[in-house]
Protein backbone atom coordinates (compact mmCIF):
# COMPACT_ATOMS: atom_id res chain seq x y z
CA UNK A 1 0.00 0.00 0.00
CA UNK A 2 1.28 3.69 -0.97
CA UNK A 3 1.36 6.64 1.38
CA UNK A 4 -1.83 9.04 1.04
CA UNK A 5 -3.37 12.20 2.08
CA UNK A 6 -7.29 11.32 1.51
CA UNK A 7 -10.76 12.56 2.81
CA UNK A 8 -11.80 9.79 4.42
CA UNK A 9 -10.89 6.27 4.06
CA UNK A 10 -14.57 5.09 4.86
CA UNK A 11 -15.46 6.13 0.89
CA UNK A 12 -13.59 3.19 -0.06
CA UNK A 13 -16.45 1.33 -1.06
CA UNK A 14 -18.60 4.12 -2.69
CA UNK A 15 -15.29 4.69 -4.74
CA UNK A 16 -14.68 1.23 -5.84
CA UNK A 17 -18.35 0.81 -7.42
CA UNK A 18 -18.24 4.17 -9.37
CA UNK A 19 -14.59 3.46 -10.74
CA UNK A 20 -15.94 -0.25 -12.00
CA UNK A 21 -18.98 1.36 -13.09
CA UNK A 22 -16.74 3.84 -15.24
CA UNK A 23 -14.59 1.07 -16.31
CA UNK A 24 -17.42 -0.59 -18.32
CA UNK A 25 -17.27 2.10 -20.49
CA UNK A 26 -13.69 2.11 -21.31
CA UNK A 27 -13.25 -0.83 -23.42
CA UNK A 28 -10.23 0.83 -25.47
CA UNK A 29 -8.05 1.66 -22.23
CA UNK A 30 -9.23 -1.94 -20.92
CA UNK A 31 -7.72 -3.49 -23.81
CA UNK A 32 -4.73 -1.87 -23.62
CA UNK A 33 -4.79 -2.47 -19.79
CA UNK A 34 -4.92 -6.35 -20.79
CA UNK A 35 -1.69 -6.26 -22.84
CA UNK A 36 0.21 -3.98 -20.52
CA UNK A 37 -0.71 -6.87 -17.85
CA UNK A 38 0.69 -9.77 -20.59
CA UNK A 39 4.09 -7.86 -21.17
CA UNK A 40 4.34 -5.04 -18.17
CA UNK A 41 6.00 -2.11 -20.30
CA UNK A 42 6.35 -0.18 -17.50
CA UNK A 43 8.19 -2.44 -15.26
CA UNK A 44 10.11 -0.46 -12.65
CA UNK A 45 9.10 2.89 -13.81
CA UNK A 46 8.11 5.70 -11.67
CA UNK A 47 5.15 8.02 -12.67
CA UNK A 48 4.42 10.98 -11.00
CA UNK A 49 0.48 12.37 -12.02
CA UNK A 50 -0.87 15.62 -11.10
CA UNK A 51 -4.51 15.09 -13.13
CA UNK A 52 -8.06 15.40 -11.95
CA UNK A 53 -9.05 12.18 -9.33
CA UNK A 54 -12.07 11.13 -11.00
CA UNK A 55 -13.08 7.87 -11.81
CA UNK A 56 -11.95 7.90 -15.62
CA UNK A 57 -8.22 8.85 -14.06
CA UNK A 58 -8.57 5.78 -11.82
CA UNK A 59 -9.00 3.65 -14.43
CA UNK A 60 -5.51 5.06 -16.22
CA UNK A 61 -4.15 4.64 -13.31
CA UNK A 62 -5.06 1.00 -12.72
CA UNK A 63 -4.03 0.53 -16.24
CA UNK A 64 -0.64 2.10 -16.04
CA UNK A 65 -0.04 -0.14 -12.65
CA UNK A 66 -1.05 -3.20 -14.54
CA UNK A 67 1.55 -2.35 -16.76
CA UNK A 68 3.77 -2.71 -14.17
CA UNK A 69 4.72 0.99 -13.03
CA UNK A 70 4.78 2.71 -9.67
CA UNK A 71 2.13 5.47 -9.68
CA UNK A 72 2.10 8.37 -7.59
CA UNK A 73 -1.09 10.84 -7.68
CA UNK A 74 -1.93 14.24 -6.67
CA UNK A 75 -5.07 16.64 -7.86
CA UNK A 76 -4.52 19.07 -11.06
CA UNK A 77 -7.45 20.93 -9.20
CA UNK A 78 -8.61 21.88 -5.71
CA UNK A 79 -12.28 20.85 -6.45
CA UNK A 80 -12.40 18.16 -9.10
CA UNK A 81 -11.06 15.49 -6.46
CA UNK A 82 -13.82 12.86 -5.97
CA UNK A 83 -13.14 11.89 -2.16
CA UNK A 84 -14.67 8.35 -3.00
CA UNK A 85 -12.42 7.95 -6.13
CA UNK A 86 -9.07 9.26 -4.08
CA UNK A 87 -10.18 6.64 -0.79
CA UNK A 88 -10.50 3.38 -2.97
CA UNK A 89 -6.89 4.31 -5.40
CA UNK A 90 -5.74 4.66 -1.87
CA UNK A 91 -6.39 1.04 -0.66
CA UNK A 92 -7.66 -1.09 -2.79
CA UNK A 93 -5.08 0.17 -5.73
CA UNK A 94 -2.04 0.75 -3.36
CA UNK A 95 -1.73 3.39 -4.94
CA UNK A 96 0.13 6.95 -3.35
CA UNK A 97 -2.76 8.99 -3.55
CA UNK A 98 -2.27 12.63 -2.60
CA UNK A 99 -6.17 14.65 -2.87
CA UNK A 100 -8.66 15.88 -1.10
CA UNK A 101 -11.68 18.22 -2.39
CA UNK A 102 -11.74 21.72 -1.43
CA UNK A 103 -7.75 21.76 -0.46
CA UNK A 104 -6.50 24.79 0.28
CA UNK A 105 -3.52 25.77 -2.09
CA UNK A 106 -1.02 25.93 0.40
CA UNK A 107 -2.04 21.90 0.61
CA UNK A 108 -2.27 21.64 -3.27
CA UNK A 109 1.18 22.03 -3.99
CA UNK A 110 2.49 20.11 -0.86
CA UNK A 111 0.79 17.45 -2.57
CA UNK A 112 2.41 18.52 -5.67
CA UNK A 113 5.61 18.34 -3.68
CA UNK A 114 4.61 14.49 -2.55
CA UNK A 115 4.26 12.79 -5.73
CA UNK A 116 7.48 14.39 -6.73
CA UNK A 117 9.42 12.81 -4.11
CA UNK A 118 9.11 9.49 -5.56
CA UNK A 119 11.58 10.97 -7.97
CA UNK A 120 9.52 9.96 -11.18
CA UNK A 121 11.27 9.06 -14.46
CA UNK A 122 7.81 9.83 -16.21
CA UNK A 123 5.32 12.63 -15.14
CA UNK A 124 1.85 12.99 -16.41
CA UNK A 125 0.17 16.81 -16.29
CA UNK A 126 -3.37 18.55 -16.52
CA UNK A 127 -2.04 21.84 -16.66
CA UNK A 128 1.39 21.57 -16.41
CA UNK A 129 1.90 22.50 -12.68
CA UNK A 130 3.77 19.02 -12.27
CA UNK A 131 6.35 20.20 -14.96
CA UNK A 132 6.36 23.72 -13.92
CA UNK A 133 7.15 22.63 -9.86
CA UNK A 134 9.48 20.82 -10.93
CA UNK A 135 11.39 23.37 -13.16
CA UNK A 136 11.09 26.13 -10.38
CA UNK A 137 11.40 24.41 -6.85
CA UNK A 138 12.19 21.11 -7.41
CA UNK A 139 14.94 21.42 -10.08
CA UNK A 140 16.57 18.17 -8.27
CA UNK A 141 14.07 15.83 -9.74
CA UNK A 142 14.88 17.03 -12.97
CA UNK A 143 18.03 14.57 -13.37
CA UNK A 144 15.82 11.44 -13.17
CA UNK A 145 12.89 12.18 -15.72
CA UNK A 146 13.06 10.97 -19.06
CA UNK A 147 9.41 12.32 -20.72
CA UNK A 148 6.19 13.79 -19.54
CA UNK A 149 2.96 13.66 -21.45
CA UNK A 150 0.65 16.85 -21.07
CA UNK A 151 -3.40 16.49 -21.22
CA UNK A 152 -5.19 19.72 -21.60
CA UNK A 153 -4.80 22.80 -23.99
CA UNK A 154 -3.67 25.69 -21.14
CA UNK A 155 -1.01 23.36 -20.21
CA UNK A 156 0.45 22.94 -23.66
CA UNK A 157 0.27 26.30 -24.08
CA UNK A 158 2.92 26.72 -20.94
CA UNK A 159 5.00 23.90 -22.27
CA UNK A 160 5.19 25.31 -25.67
CA UNK A 161 6.36 28.60 -24.05
CA UNK A 162 9.00 26.80 -21.98
CA UNK A 163 10.45 25.02 -25.04
CA UNK A 164 10.83 28.14 -27.15
CA UNK A 165 12.13 29.42 -24.24
CA UNK A 166 15.16 27.13 -24.00
CA UNK A 167 13.98 26.27 -20.55
CA UNK A 168 12.03 22.96 -21.04
CA UNK A 169 14.29 19.95 -19.90
CA UNK A 170 12.51 16.89 -20.80
CA UNK A 171 10.21 16.10 -23.78
CA UNK A 172 6.92 16.13 -23.37
CA UNK A 173 4.34 14.32 -25.49
CA UNK A 174 0.92 16.56 -26.03
CA UNK A 175 -1.95 14.24 -25.59
CA UNK A 176 -4.10 17.13 -26.15
CA UNK A 177 -3.26 17.21 -29.82
CA UNK A 178 -4.26 14.08 -30.61
CA UNK A 179 -6.92 13.86 -32.81
CA UNK A 180 -8.94 11.18 -30.41
CA UNK A 181 -8.26 14.14 -27.54
CA UNK A 182 -9.07 17.24 -29.17
CA UNK A 183 -12.23 16.50 -31.27
CA UNK A 184 -14.06 13.87 -29.11
CA UNK A 185 -12.93 14.86 -24.96
CA UNK A 186 -12.52 18.89 -25.81
CA UNK A 187 -16.07 19.24 -28.13
CA UNK A 188 -18.20 16.33 -27.12
CA UNK A 189 -16.79 15.83 -23.37
CA UNK A 190 -16.71 19.47 -22.31
CA UNK A 191 -20.18 20.35 -24.13
CA UNK A 192 -21.85 17.78 -22.10
CA UNK A 193 -19.96 17.95 -18.80
CA UNK A 194 -19.79 22.14 -18.33
CA UNK A 195 -23.80 22.49 -19.17
CA UNK A 196 -24.21 19.72 -16.71
CA UNK A 197 -21.74 21.41 -14.00
CA UNK A 198 -23.92 24.54 -14.23
CA UNK A 199 -27.71 22.87 -14.12
CA UNK A 200 -26.41 20.74 -11.66
CA UNK A 201 -24.93 23.88 -9.75
CA UNK A 202 -28.12 26.41 -11.07
CA UNK A 203 -31.13 24.45 -11.66
CA UNK A 204 -31.27 27.06 -14.25
CA UNK A 205 -33.29 26.90 -17.53
CA UNK A 206 -31.03 26.71 -20.40
CA UNK A 207 -33.75 27.29 -23.45
CA UNK A 208 -34.62 30.64 -24.33
CA UNK A 209 -31.09 31.96 -21.70
CA UNK A 210 -28.29 33.89 -23.66
CA UNK A 211 -25.24 32.28 -23.08
CA UNK A 212 -22.08 34.07 -23.62
CA UNK A 213 -19.32 31.37 -24.52
CA UNK A 214 -15.68 33.00 -24.39
CA UNK A 215 -13.26 30.96 -27.02
CA UNK A 216 -14.61 28.85 -30.21
CA UNK A 217 -11.57 26.61 -30.11
CA UNK A 218 -12.38 22.86 -29.37
CA UNK A 219 -14.28 23.27 -25.93
CA UNK A 220 -16.03 26.29 -26.75
CA UNK A 221 -17.33 24.77 -30.19
CA UNK A 222 -19.01 21.70 -28.17
CA UNK A 223 -20.55 24.23 -24.82
CA UNK A 224 -21.79 26.31 -28.02
CA UNK A 225 -23.22 23.05 -29.56
CA UNK A 226 -24.65 22.22 -26.53
CA UNK A 227 -26.20 25.18 -25.25
CA UNK A 228 -28.47 25.76 -28.87
CA UNK A 229 -29.33 22.19 -28.54
CA UNK A 230 -31.02 23.42 -24.63
CA UNK A 231 -32.07 26.05 -26.74
CA UNK A 232 -30.22 28.76 -25.62
CA UNK A 233 -29.53 31.98 -28.01
CA UNK A 234 -25.65 31.69 -28.38
CA UNK A 235 -23.05 34.26 -28.43
CA UNK A 236 -19.33 33.77 -29.00
CA UNK A 237 -16.80 35.95 -27.92
CA UNK A 238 -12.90 35.46 -29.89
CA UNK A 239 -9.75 36.88 -30.58
CA UNK A 240 -8.78 34.65 -33.21
CA UNK A 241 -11.00 36.08 -36.90
CA UNK A 242 -10.63 32.95 -38.65
CA UNK A 243 -12.76 30.91 -35.20
CA UNK A 244 -14.83 34.05 -35.71
CA UNK A 245 -15.75 34.22 -38.92
CA UNK A 246 -16.09 29.93 -38.00
CA UNK A 247 -18.83 30.69 -35.30
CA UNK A 248 -20.53 33.25 -37.73
CA UNK A 249 -20.55 30.27 -40.23
CA UNK A 250 -22.18 27.80 -37.65
CA UNK A 251 -24.87 30.09 -37.24
CA UNK A 252 -23.74 31.61 -33.69
CA UNK A 253 -23.95 35.64 -33.05
CA UNK A 254 -19.71 36.74 -32.54
CA UNK A 255 -18.78 39.91 -30.98
CA UNK A 256 -16.79 41.81 -28.27
CA UNK A 257 -17.35 40.77 -24.54
CA UNK A 258 -17.92 44.71 -24.08
CA UNK A 259 -20.86 43.98 -26.15
CA UNK A 260 -21.77 40.63 -24.96
CA UNK A 261 -21.60 41.40 -20.85
CA UNK A 262 -24.65 43.97 -21.57
CA UNK A 263 -26.64 40.90 -23.39
CA UNK A 264 -25.74 37.40 -21.27
CA UNK A 265 -27.51 35.24 -18.60
CA UNK A 266 -24.94 33.05 -18.59
CA UNK A 267 -21.16 33.37 -19.33
CA UNK A 268 -18.54 30.11 -20.10
CA UNK A 269 -15.23 31.00 -20.28
CA UNK A 270 -12.68 28.27 -22.61
CA UNK A 271 -10.23 30.12 -23.62
CA UNK A 272 -6.93 28.88 -21.61
CA UNK A 273 -6.30 32.59 -21.03
CA UNK A 274 -6.45 35.04 -18.46
CA UNK A 275 -8.55 37.83 -17.45
CA UNK A 276 -10.95 37.12 -20.23
CA UNK A 277 -13.97 38.65 -18.31
CA UNK A 278 -12.64 41.47 -16.17
CA UNK A 279 -13.52 44.39 -13.85
CA UNK A 280 -14.87 46.22 -16.64
CA UNK A 281 -17.48 43.46 -17.79
CA UNK A 282 -18.60 42.53 -14.45
CA UNK A 283 -19.77 46.21 -14.19
CA UNK A 284 -21.58 45.85 -17.31
CA UNK A 285 -23.84 42.67 -16.56
CA UNK A 286 -27.69 42.57 -16.12
CA UNK A 287 -28.78 41.69 -12.43
CA UNK A 288 -28.64 38.21 -11.85
CA UNK A 289 -26.00 36.88 -14.38
CA UNK A 290 -24.47 34.10 -14.22
CA UNK A 291 -20.64 33.45 -14.59
CA UNK A 292 -18.41 29.90 -14.79
CA UNK A 293 -15.41 28.78 -16.12
CA UNK A 294 -14.49 26.00 -17.92
CA UNK A 295 -11.00 26.44 -18.74
CA UNK A 296 -8.17 24.71 -16.78
CA UNK A 297 -7.91 28.11 -14.26
CA UNK A 298 -9.86 29.84 -12.91
CA UNK A 299 -7.42 32.83 -13.81
CA UNK A 300 -9.90 33.33 -16.91
CA UNK A 301 -11.81 35.31 -14.78
CA UNK A 302 -10.21 38.34 -12.93
CA UNK A 303 -11.48 37.86 -9.40
CA UNK A 304 -9.46 39.05 -6.90
CA UNK A 305 -8.60 42.64 -8.75
CA UNK A 306 -11.71 42.48 -10.13
CA UNK A 307 -15.15 40.81 -8.78
CA UNK A 308 -13.98 40.35 -5.25
CA UNK A 309 -12.33 43.94 -4.62
CA UNK A 310 -15.34 45.13 -6.27
CA UNK A 311 -18.11 43.59 -4.65
CA UNK A 312 -19.88 45.58 -1.29
CA UNK A 313 -21.51 41.70 0.02
CA UNK A 314 -20.72 38.46 -0.78
CA UNK A 315 -23.21 35.65 -0.04
CA UNK A 316 -23.66 32.01 -0.19
CA UNK A 317 -26.40 31.17 -2.28
CA UNK A 318 -26.02 27.17 -2.98
CA UNK A 319 -23.50 24.41 -2.71
CA UNK A 320 -21.30 26.33 -5.50
CA UNK A 321 -22.91 29.22 -5.97
CA UNK A 322 -21.78 32.47 -4.59
CA UNK A 323 -23.72 35.79 -4.97
CA UNK A 324 -21.43 38.72 -5.31
CA UNK A 325 -23.02 41.86 -4.62
CA UNK A 326 -22.12 45.42 -6.49
CA UNK A 327 -22.06 48.88 -5.70
CA UNK A 328 -24.78 49.46 -7.98
CA UNK A 329 -26.99 47.04 -6.44
CA UNK A 330 -26.76 44.18 -8.92
CA UNK A 331 -25.66 40.77 -8.32
CA UNK A 332 -23.28 38.48 -10.23
CA UNK A 333 -23.39 34.62 -9.28
CA UNK A 334 -20.19 33.03 -9.13
CA UNK A 335 -20.00 29.19 -9.88
CA UNK A 336 -17.63 26.97 -8.24
CA UNK A 337 -14.97 29.80 -7.46
CA UNK A 338 -14.22 30.02 -10.72
CA UNK A 339 -12.78 26.57 -11.01
CA UNK A 340 -13.51 24.06 -13.60
CA UNK A 341 -17.39 24.00 -13.40
CA UNK A 342 -18.03 20.68 -15.07
CA UNK A 343 -15.28 18.74 -12.57
CA UNK A 344 -16.46 20.85 -9.19
CA UNK A 345 -20.31 20.92 -9.47
CA UNK A 346 -20.58 17.89 -11.66
CA UNK A 347 -18.69 14.70 -12.31
CA UNK A 348 -16.68 15.94 -15.52
CA UNK A 349 -16.45 14.43 -18.83
CA UNK A 350 -17.95 10.89 -19.78
CA UNK A 351 -16.19 7.77 -19.04
CA UNK A 352 -17.15 6.99 -22.60
CA UNK A 353 -15.51 9.88 -24.14
CA UNK A 354 -12.10 9.96 -21.52
CA UNK A 355 -11.40 6.07 -23.19
CA UNK A 356 -9.68 7.80 -25.68
CA UNK A 357 -8.37 10.41 -23.51
CA UNK A 358 -6.54 8.26 -21.29
CA UNK A 359 -5.94 5.39 -23.78
CA UNK A 360 -3.37 7.79 -25.36
CA UNK A 361 -2.15 8.72 -21.81
CA UNK A 362 -1.02 5.14 -21.66
CA UNK A 363 0.33 4.46 -25.06
CA UNK A 364 2.26 7.93 -24.90
CA UNK A 365 4.16 6.86 -21.88
CA UNK A 366 4.80 3.47 -23.60
CA UNK A 367 6.04 5.75 -26.75
CA UNK A 368 8.13 7.65 -24.24
CA UNK A 369 9.86 4.75 -22.77
CA UNK A 370 10.90 3.40 -26.16
CA UNK A 371 12.20 6.95 -27.80
CA UNK A 372 13.53 9.44 -25.21
CA UNK A 373 16.91 8.55 -25.84
CA UNK A 374 16.07 9.63 -29.77
CA UNK A 375 13.80 13.13 -28.83
CA UNK A 376 15.27 16.52 -27.92
CA UNK A 377 13.58 19.00 -25.05
CA UNK A 378 10.63 19.78 -27.00
CA UNK A 379 6.72 19.17 -26.81
CA UNK A 380 5.48 16.08 -29.44
CA UNK A 381 2.46 15.64 -31.41
CA UNK A 382 1.19 12.19 -30.46
CA UNK A 383 2.79 9.88 -33.22
CA UNK A 384 -0.32 9.45 -35.76
CA UNK A 385 0.18 5.92 -35.52
CA UNK A 386 -1.24 6.10 -32.09
CA UNK A 387 -4.33 7.70 -32.57
CA UNK A 388 -5.49 5.55 -35.46
CA UNK A 389 -4.51 2.72 -33.30
CA UNK A 390 -7.09 4.23 -30.77
CA UNK A 391 -9.47 5.38 -33.48
CA UNK A 392 -9.68 2.00 -34.62
CA UNK A 393 -9.94 0.10 -30.99
CA UNK A 394 -12.99 2.30 -30.59
CA UNK A 395 -14.63 1.80 -33.85
CA UNK A 396 -14.66 -2.06 -33.15
CA UNK A 397 -15.33 -2.00 -29.43
CA UNK A 398 -18.57 0.00 -30.66
CA UNK A 399 -19.20 -3.21 -33.49
CA UNK A 400 -18.65 -0.48 -36.46
CA UNK A 401 -16.39 -1.38 -39.69
CA UNK A 402 -14.64 0.71 -42.21
CA UNK A 403 -13.77 0.26 -45.51
CA UNK A 404 -9.55 0.09 -46.51
CA UNK A 405 -7.79 1.19 -49.27
CA UNK A 406 -7.23 -1.09 -52.16
CA UNK A 407 -4.03 -1.75 -53.51
CA UNK A 408 -4.87 0.00 -56.55
CA UNK A 409 -6.01 3.21 -54.47
CA UNK A 410 -3.00 2.90 -52.27
CA UNK A 411 -0.92 3.15 -55.81
CA UNK A 412 -2.70 6.30 -57.08
CA UNK A 413 -2.78 8.01 -54.22
CA UNK A 414 1.02 7.47 -54.12
CA UNK A 415 1.90 8.15 -57.47
CA UNK A 416 2.47 11.34 -59.53
CA UNK A 417 2.20 9.87 -63.21
CA UNK A 418 -1.45 9.12 -63.36
CA UNK A 419 -3.74 11.99 -64.27
CA UNK A 420 -7.30 12.73 -63.59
Amino acid sequence: MGYYDIKDKNLKEKGRERVEWAERQMPVLRKIRERFEKEKPFKGVRISACLHVTTETANLINTLKSGGAEVALCASNPLSTQDDVASTLALDSGVSVYAIKGEDNETYYNHINSVLDIKPMVTMDDGADLVSTCHSKRKEVLKGVIGGTEETTTGVIRLKSMAKNGVLEYPIVAVNEAMTKHFFDNRYGTGQSTLDGVIRATNMLIAGSTVVIAGYGWCGKGVAMRARGLGANVIITEINPVKALEAIMDGFEVMTMAEASLRGDLFITVTGNKNVIRREHFIRMKDGAIVANSGHFNVELELEDGLYKMAVEKKKIREFVEGYKLPSGKTIYLLAEGRLVNLSAAEGHPAMVMDMSFANQSLAVEWILKNYDKIKKDVYVIPEEIDMEIASIKLDTMGRSIDELTQEQKEYLSSWQEGT
